[in-house]
């Protein structure tokens, strides 16, 4: 009896279609956050943000009460990597680091996406990691592909972290024990995406296969965190900045297809 090698589920040409639109309401969420991220704002008042952006779009926020979490919106701050809840407390400062995770359900379908920025000018080192960050990210995707396996792109993330260290000049910790995901009709889906990992394992990455791929990086080498008393809240051990990038993304004939763009005009 032969066995049949493991992929990873498809969607056809129209639910990618479908997708993407749940994906452009997170990149236009995304862009509206941002711009309302002044200082003595509050990560309460960006989740309101994105929550009235989603809504007026006619999705629905994907993370309000999944599992309990009670924002819209992840808003993390400084030496929180990811998981932040939003809150009146956080207010905003001139150089913090702040990382949104966003997701809308749209027409059944699911948008997962996230980016770091600064609010104004982010120190030299701080500005480093989240330029590498977003880097390994784009480099990383590049292994979503039909034929490729699961752990091609988790090692593609980890020698594109390597490389960053080298091209942006700054020691550059991976957050152990967090990573990407398939995504569809539900935001977490089989299979789990490590942000490091050995190549050629896993189940096969077939044409119209979508993974949320996710790099989380921490300034300074350090990859062990720590869970807050509110069950959710990821910060760094050693309290050092860290950044989150990830696009939701399916591997298609013509190469990789991220189904959350931000129109940048």
């Amino acid at each position: 009896m032969a066995f049949r090698k493991r992929k990873i589920a498809a969607k056809t040409p129209e639910e990618l279609d479908a997708m993407e639109a749940a994906g452009r309401i997170v990149g236009v969420a995304l862009q509206e956050v941002r711009a309302a991220a002044k200082p003595g704002a509050t990560t309460l008042d960006l989740d309101t943000v994105a929550e009235t952006v989603i809504r007026d779009h006619g999705a629905i926020p994907t993370f309000l009460g999944y599992n309990g979490f009670p924002g819209s919106i992840c808003a993390s701050v400084n030496e929180v990597v990811v998981h932040g809840i939003p809150s009146n407390e956080v207010v905003l400062t001139e150089g913090d680091l702040v990382s949104i995770d966003c997701g809308a359900t749209f027409n059944g379908w699911v948008g997962d996406s996230a980016w770091s920025f600064g609010v104004g000018r982010l120190e030299g080192a701080v500005d480093k990691l989240n330029a590498a960050t977003e880097w390994v990210l784009m480099e990383g995707l590049k292994a979503m592909v039909p034929g490729n396996k699961l752990t091609d792109v988790s090692h593609a993330l980890e020698q594109a972290t390597y490389a960053a260290e080298e091209r942006f000049g700054v020691e550059l910790g991976i957050l152990d024990g967090y990573g990407g995901h398939g995504i569809g009709r539900t935001m977490h889906e089989d299979p789990y995406l490590a942000n490091e990992g050995r190549p050629g394992r896993g189940p096969v990455i077939q044409e119209g296969s979508v993974l949320a791929i996710e790099p989380m990086l921490i300034l300074g080498g350090e990859t062990d965190s720590r869970v807050l008393e509110d069950d959710w809240t990821v910060v760094t051990l050693d309290g050092s900045p860290a950044a989150h990038w990830e696009h939701t993304v399916a591997a298609t004939a013509n190469g990789p297809r991220i189904l959350t763009p931000r129109d940048t005009a």
